[in-house]
């Protein structure tokens, strides 16, 4: 297991920012705004030949300091997780404001902080140079604690915060991380319409409260990295905000928290889509599941809160998810409740099947005779008194989505049901279930090309259609040319003569 250096300080210091800083590239949300992060959000920190885990925390409220757009209850969950980060960690940087000076919360923040005997380090932030060190500095040591200045947000004094924080880990002395063994499972994303039970089912799957859950609606802003060994694997949950209509965000922050929930469902191995039963499939939900489609994501979705649903309607509400979910039919529908513990369990090996479907490969040759029976079975339709010809297909190597690539005489030629139609046979007959599939159609020549060996554009006098044949017959129309050519140049010169 990685050191683990926790970040600790009331709100709107400057934490995440000093934790994108230290990882060197941007995890968590920063915003002017208070109280953005709630969550502890986790990421790997490497210092030269120094290795840990760095976590930010939301902003402690102890007291009497209370964010006005926060109410009470989200204040404890928020110190809970900085309280459950403080307890873990093996070194803590307290975080300050250095333009706001020392006030009693951070002296009481010091306090608890201080009762943890645990290695600290404070960071005066909002310290932008030498100049205001003495004056940023002054109320700060009444502390008693090792401080330094800095400035997050211009990157004052960095590398030497870097240096100590480095110094900090090293001097720790903790035994160096060892494989234990466990098969590291997949990277799963949660994604869907705010108050859907995403944080929810996070939890029930890892069997604690792990994130904070509210009913009030975008209680998560940041995609928070969750990891959880579940029977004998170690996965990875990506818990992300809930995806609003665009017209409906109206916020810097929201929109900020939009962008990196599909960002992360891009980049994950598998996406869980969760809807909320009692609302049905609403039209973010549907643009949710195009956007998934589009980009070729593996992901499965989740009807949750089932348990709000009559039993007697659970047949007829499933039918109904089923046929609005008709667009994608290869995509896996669960019904889940994480109140009750309803379909938690076909959850992950659903995800993992997808994912092992997503790796299958297919020689060449075998694709070919697929290709041919397919063909056999149905002929491509006929466009423009046209029809396409297929030559041969092969398996294209992309690690990540199942992509073949058919080589015919004119990609415009295929139609969209006609390419469903070779979709489905494939999956037939190399039994892919639910993991997405590419299909790619590229013509053996252009146009161009084509209109050429027609002899379309040869002399401009051919029409459309009309074939000149070999190379002999298209000489012979050039010279026919170049004769009609003379001739008309030569009645204009005797036309001149005789005027004259």
């Amino acid at each position: 297991m990685l050191p683990i250096v926790a970040l600790i300080g009331r709100p709107n210091v400057g934490k995440s920012t000093l934790f994108n800083r230290l990882l060197r590239r941007s995890q968590a949300i920063t915003h002017d705004m208070p109280g953005v992060t709630r969550d502890r959000i986790y990421g790997e920190c490497t210092l030269k030949d120094v290795q840990f885990s760095l976590v930010d925390t939301g902003g402690m409220v102890l007291e009497s300091e209370a964010i006005p757009e926060l109410s009470k209850d989200f204040e404890d969950e928020i110190f809970e997780q900085a309280r459950e980060a403080l307890e873990e960690a093996h070194a803590i940087i307290f975080v300050v404001d250095g333009k706001s000076g020392l006030t009693p919360l951070d002296m009481q923040a010091a306090e608890y902080i201080r009762r943890s005997d645990k290695p600290v380090l404070m960071l005066v932030n909002k310290v932008d140079g030498y100049e205001t060190e003495a004056e940023a500095l002054g109320d700060f040591y009444r502390l008693g604690l090792e401080m330094m200045p800095v400035s997050a947000a211009h990157g004052y004094n960095l590398p030497e915060v870097r240096d100590t924080v480095r110094r900090m880990v090293r001097d720790l002395n903790l035994p160096e991380e060892q494989d234990d063994g466990i098969d590291r499972g997949l990277r799963v994303s949660m994604l869907g319409r705010p108050n859907a039970g995403k944080s929810s089912m996070v939890n029930a799957l890892m069997g604690k409260d792990r994130l904070i859950v509210s009913d009030v609606a975008g209680t998560t802003r940041d995609s928070i990295d969750v990891t959880a060994e579940i029977r004998g694997k170690r996965y990875t949950f990506v818990d992300t905000a809930g995806v609003r209509r665009r017209a409906n965000i109206t916020d810097s922050l929201e929109r900020l928290s939009v962008l990196r929930a599909l960002k992360n469902s891009r980049r994950s191995e598998v996406t869980i889509l969760v809807i909320d039963a009692t609302l049905g499939v609403g039209r973010q939900d549907k643009r949710l599941i195009e956007f998934l489609a589009r980009e070729k994501v593996p992901f499965l979705v989740a009807v949750n809160k089932i348990d709000l649903v009559d039993r007697d309607e659970t047949d007829f509400v499933m039918r109904g998810f089923e046929h609005e979910l008709r667009i994608v039919p290869h995509v896996p529908v669960i019904k889940t409740s994480t109140l009750k513990g309803v379909g938690l369990k076909k959850l992950l090996p659903a995800a993992e099947k997808i994912v092992q479907e997503g790796k299958t490969r297919v020689g060449t040759g075998e694709l070919n005779r697929a290709m041919h029976l397919a063909i056999q079975k149905h002929q491509p339709p006929v466009v423009k008194r046209r029809r396409a010809k297929f030559f041969y297909m092969t398996q294209a190597g992309d690690e990540n989505v199942l992509t073949f690539v058919f080589f015919v005489n004119d990609h415009t030629l295929i139609k969209s049901s006609y390419e469903r139609y070779l979709e489905n046979q494939l999956r037939k007959m190399f039994s892919i279930a639910g993991a997405p599939i590419n299909l790619i159609f590229r013509s053996s020549h252009d146009k161009k090309e084509w209109e050429k060996r027609r002899g379309i554009s040869a002399i401009g006098k051919a029409g459309p259609g009309k074939d000149l044949g070999s190379a002999k017959k298209r000489s012979h129309v050039k010279i026919q040319e170049k004769v009609r050519r003379d001739h008309w140049e030569k009645r204009q010169q005797q036309e001149k003569t005789r005027k004259k």
